[in-house]
């Protein structure tokens, strides 16, 4: 049941991420344009500016937690290394418990009233002609709610791992890529072999 919860979690914030991900793509359009319309016509808005903070800032809320289901976060890998990987485990069990998980909570409790007061007021942007704020702050106790849903999946995984009742994915991945990595190597040697002259 655990499980099929983890799976859920996983698979909605995967399709978040991956939705919200192509705002970068809009948000390097608008500041590239931004910038040429400034250079050459030698004029600009608020408005663009703000766009793009905004939709930045976007990504990096809606993609954190798919950040963390790929375990592409940042880890001091020089300590991590020098561990077994069982004691990795309940680093990252004893991390989610008591660490990610009251720090979730702690900016959910701290940011729903500030998502409140912005859009209660329709708080602007304080440059003139810019966006309205409160849009971007109602993200922030939605993003860190992704992500405490998150790290539960997370620490439910840890747990079955350690339990013995999955596959570490992490592992599974690197298996899969290094094979990968193998065959192409093997086709290169294949090719190079194929092209070289016959030998008498």
């Amino acid at each position: 049941m655990f499980l099929a919860l983890s799976r859920a979690i996983d698979a909605v914030n995967g399709w978040i991420g991956r939705k919200a991900a192509w705002l970068l793509l809009a948000a390097t359009a608008i500041s590239a344009a931004n910038a040429i319309i400034r250079k050459t016509l030698n004029t600009s808005s608020n408005v663009w500016l703000d766009a793009q903070w905004m939709l930045f800032s976007a990504v990096f809320l809606l993609c954190a937690s798919w950040t963390l289901r790929d375990n592409e976060h940042v880890r001091i890998d020089v300590l991590s290394n020098r561990f077994s990987k069982r004691t990795r485990d309940w680093i990252d069990v004893i991390g989610h418990a008591f660490v990610l998980i009251p720090f979730c909570l702690i900016m959910i409790w701290t940011s729903v009233p500030f998502a409140q007061a912005s859009i209660a007021t329709n708080e602007q942007s304080f440059a003139a002609g810019g966006l309205p704020q409160w849009p971007i702050k109602l993200l922030m106790p939605i993003a860190f709610f992704m992500l405490l849903l998150q790290a539960i999946s997370e620490l439910i995984k840890r747990i079955a791992i350690i339990s013995g009742r999955m596959e570490d994915p992490v592992l599974a991945a690197d298996a899969a890529e290094a094979e990968v990595e193998r065959l192409k190597a093997a086709i290169i040697v294949d090719e190079a072999d194929e092209a070289s002259p016959a030998r008498p």
